[in-house]
């Protein structure tokens, strides 16, 4: 049983959004400011039972629900700004319903079919339930195309799916489970391709059993564990992919990465609206922190930051609907989460070293934000992976258009045609499509901050404020030039595996 379908309330849902979102956030401020105690909280596992009834009193999960099945639409711009909402009070609530909405809802109203997913909206909407996503498994994290979770079809029609999946976000919370399994082939191969099926924890065929629950570094309000599968399912819960799954499963992971720009943007507003508040009340030989040179240029990377991410919500509002197949967004939607997620956990740093010795602890939002935002640069993907493949994606673009030259390339190119001109000093040199990885993953980075660049340009083009336009811009144009600086310089340093010999320093003295 979840969190909270033991405890459910009656929804009280404005029609309007925006008072809908208002009230929300209201909701918020009293659950984690006036009813509970937000220091105890950041550092006691799990959220207290009211917490999640009073939050799911507001019913947040419905803007991930189609209309048609009682939702506010499935529009992204308002399940951005749920997100945002939740962020600013929790990054662990915020990734909570991002989980709920972004991998396992939106996939369902998808590719569910029609004889499940009223029942299942319903439960969200109702009795307040929640579900999530397996695809880890302990022996298979990045390497998720040769996942051991198998299923089969009975004669009766129904599926058997077993494995064990691990890190799966609401591990014993959810009612739902999306789990992804491979056929079973005569002689017990596995087939390449990947399907999902829906699990109803309700029911005990489908139940899945918690064998692990992990002390988790940080988001201590999530819970993880290892999970036992050996579930059988009905037909009618599989999920119906247009093509193959494994494009299902791109674009749904495609999507949930375009989309975490809405949990970066409350938690980078609300570091910004604390570091600035601490640096303007915190003396030092009676002068404000706020006067020291290095106190506003960290301030202004937050900002330019807080910016950046805004860009990129407006991009996710508009290219993240479920009626856009995003399965070949890997330059898009890697870029977005990898540069988002590391912007999270610089600016949790910078918080940090501004707030001293008080906020290196864990009940500071200082010391919790910079634990909380670590894990986002690994999950749904490690950012070292994503940034290798834009590379890999620009450069075979690149072999297919027979250029040679990035400047010329990306000034030609959708995401990056607007920023590119700013950097054609830096940018134009010949790239060399048999560069070793970490040159992949340093292109990658630099890429990734082009392409953000161009958002935020868009951005200020619709009318964002100027001067945070520019600062944004500055940022990013340095960053990028620094790896690219980086990226250009001979010579590698190697692993010496066997190093003990002639390394004391104590035999040179």
């Amino acid at each position: 049983m979840s969190a909270v379908s033991s405890l459910s309330a009656p929804a009280e849902v404005s029609p309007d959004f925006s008072t809908f979102i208002e009230n929300f956030r209201a909701r918020l401020r009293h659950v984690f400011r006036r009813r509970a105690d937000a220091d105890e909280v950041s550092t006691t596992r799990g959220l207290e039972p009211f917490m999640m009834r009073e939050v799911q009193r507001s019913s947040p999960l419905s803007v991930f629900i189609p209309e048609e099945y009682g939702g506010r639409g499935g529009h992204v711009r308002k399940c951005q700004a749920v997100l945002e909402a939740a962020s600013y009070e929790s990054l662990s609530l915020s990734l909570t319903l991002g989980i709920n909405g972004a991998l396992f809802l939106q996939p369902v109203s998808k590719y569910g079919r029609e004889a499940v997913k009223q029942d299942i909206f319903d439960r969200f909407i109702e009795e307040k339930h929640m579900g999530g996503l397996m695809i880890t498994e302990p022996d298979y994290g990045t390497d998720a195309l040769n996942m051991q979770t198998s299923y089969a079809q009975r004669k009766d029609g129904r599926y058997t799916v077993s494995g064990t999946k691990h890190w799966a976000g609401l591990t014993g919370w959810a009612d739902f489970w999306l789990v992804t399994a491979r056929q079973e082939r005569e002689g017990g191969s596995l087939g390449r391709d990947i399907d999902f099926f829906i699990l109803d924890q309700d029911d005990p065929e489908q139940c899945v059993d918690v064998e692990e629950r992990f002390h988790n570094l940080g988001l201590y309000a999530i819970p993880y564990g290892r999970n036992r599968v050996d579930a059988t399912v009905p037909e009618t819960h599989k999920l119906e992919p247009e093509s193959m799954g494994i494009t299902m499963m791109l674009d749904t992971l495609h999507r949930s990465r375009t989309e975490f720009p809405g949990m970066g943007m409350g938690f980078l507003r609300r570091i910004m609206d604390e570091a600035m508040a601490h640096c303007k009340d915190r003396l030092v030989g009676n002068t404000p922190l706020f006067e020291r040179d290095q106190v506003k240029k960290r301030l202004s990377r937050i900002q330019a930051y807080f910016t950046t991410c805004s860009a990129m919500c407006a991009y996710a509002s508009e290219h993240a609907s479920t009626d856009n197949n995003l399965s070949t967004s890997t330059v898009s939607s890697n870029s977005v989460k990898a540069v988002v997620t590391d912007v999270m956990h610089d600016a949790a740093q910078s918080f940090l070293q501004l707030s001293g010795a008080q906020g290196y602890r864990l009940d500071h939002l200082a010391g919790r934000a910079t634990v909380d935002s670590r894990p986002f640069q690994i999950f749904e993907g490690s950012n070292d992976v994503l940034y290798e493949q834009i590379s890999q994606a620009v450069l075979k673009d690149m072999k297919k258009s027979n250029e040679n030259n990035l400047y010329d390339y990306l000034s030609e190119y959708e995401l990056t045609s607007r920023a590119a001109e700013r950097f054609q000093g830096s940018l134009d040199f010949e790239v060399d499509d048999q560069m070793p990885q970490r040159k992949l993953v340093d292109l990658g980075r630099a890429i990734g901050r082009v392409v953000s660049m161009d958002l935020v340009i868009e951005l200020g083009d619709r009318g964002f404020r100027e001067d945070l336009i520019s600062g944004s811009l500055k940022v990013l144009k340095q960053d990028a030039e620094a790896i690219l600086d980086t990226y250009q310089q001979k010579g590698m340093a190697g692993v010496v595996e066997d190093y003990m010999e002639d390394s004391s320093w104590l035999s040179f003295v």
